[in-house]
C-alpha cells in the first residue's frame, strides 16, 4: 500500500491514480495526513477491503507533500553505513549516534530548496515511520512497529553543522526545506526484501551516492530496539536511518550544491524526489 499527502489531504495511491481517503471512507478517516498514524491498524484493515472503483483521479507530483508532515519526534542517525564512516575517517559507532531534525525543515518530494550557505551537502536516506507505539521492543519485533518507508534527504549546511565548541548537527540540518521526504509512504509488505533496498542520489544527472540498506550498521528493527530501550516511539514518529558514502564533504576536493542544480534522490521500490537548488 502507498499512502501520502496530496495537497494537504490523506491519499491512497493506486495504479489508476489518487484516492482521497476522507471521501472514499465516507468520513470515517479525516483528511489529515498526520493523524492516520494513530489509527494505523484500523486504517490498514479498512484499506484492505475498501472498494476503489471510480474513486481514483489523476494527480501531479508537484501536489505531493511530505507523507508525515508534523511528526512528534524526529530521529536521525549519523555514521550508519560502513562506507560513510570510512569516508569521514571515523570508527564505526558501537551504539547509534542520534540527533534530531526540526519539523519546520520538512518539505515535499519536489520543488525548490533555498541554499542556506555555500557548503550545503546531500545525504539520501531511508526514512522509517512508526505505526505502533514502541517501548523496550526486541529487534525481532521491530518491523511490527513500522507503518512504512519513504525517501528522505538529510540536507546539511556543513559550516553551520561544525561551528562552535561542539558540532551543531540539528541546526545545520534543519533550515527550511532541508528535510524533504516522499513521494509517498510504502508499507513493508510491498517489498521483496525490506532489509535490502538500493538507494542513491544524483546532482545534475551525475551519480553522487549509491548504496544498499543491507549495509546499515544498525538496521531499521535494530534502531527501533535501541531507541525504544530508553524512550517511547509514538505513531507518526520518523527515523532518518543514515546515509551511504558519496557525500560532498567526503570528496577531494569537496563538492557542494550550487544554485540552479537539480538533486534527484531515489530508493528502490519507493520512488524518487526531485529538487532544484536556488540562491537565498
Amino acid at each position: 500500500m502507498r499512502i501520502g499527502n496530496l495537497s494537504g489531504r490523506l491519499t491512497l495511491f493506486i495504479d489508476q491514480g489518487a484516492v482521497d481517503v476522507e471521501r472514499a471512507s465516507d468520513g470515517r478517516f479525516d483528511a489529515d495526513p498526520q493523524g492516520i498514524y494513530r489509527r494505523w491498524e484500523e486504517f490498514v484493515d479498512w484499506a484492505a477491503t475498501a472498494p476503489w472503483r471510480g474513486a481514483a483521479v489523476p494527480f501531479a507530483d508537484t501536489q505531493l507533500g511530505p507523507p508525515v508532515p508534523r511528526p512528534g519526534q524526529v530521529f536521525a542517525i549519523a555514521l550508519n553505513y560502513r562506507d560513510h564512516a570510512a569516508e569521514a575517517s571515523l570508527d564505526l559507532p558501537q551504539t547509534p549516534a542520534v540527533f534530531t531534525k526540526f519539523v519546520s525543515s520538512f518539505a515535499g518530494p519536489t520543488g525548490d530548496i533555498v541554499l542556506a550557505g555555500p557548503t550545503v551537502d546531500w545525504e539520501v536516506e531511508l526514512v522509517a515511520v512508526i505505526g505502533r507505539r514502541a517501548h523496550r521492543i526486541a529487534p525481532e519485533a521491530g518491523w511490527d512497529h513500522v507503518a512504512g518507508l519513504t525517501v528522505g534527504q538529510d540536507l546539511s549546511e556543513r559550516s553551520v553543522q561544525m561551528a562552535g565548541p561542539v558540532p551543531q548537527f540539528s541546526m545545520g540540518k534543519s533550515f527550511p526545506g532541508f528535510s524533504p521526504s516522499g513521494p509517498w509512504l510504502v508499507t513493508p509488505d510491498e517489498f521483496e526484501d525490506r532489509d535490502d533496498l538500493a538507494l542513491g542520489c544524483s546532482v545534475n544527472g551525475e551519480a553522487m551516492q549509491k548504496g544498499r540498506t543491507c549495509d546499515l550498521v544498525f538496521s531499521v528493527p535494530a534502531l527501533i530496539a535501541k531507541l525504544s530501550a530508553g524512550l517511547t516511539l509514538e505513531p507518526g514518529d520518523v527515523i532518518f536511518t543514515g546515509t551511504p558514502a558519496g557525500v560532498g564533504a567526503g570528496r577531494n576536493p569537496m563538492r557542494f550544491l550550487a544554485a540552479g542544480e537539480e538533486l534527484v534522490s531515489f530508493i528502490e521500490g519507493i520512488g524518487e524526489m526531485r529538487h532544484r537548488l536556488v540562491a537565498a
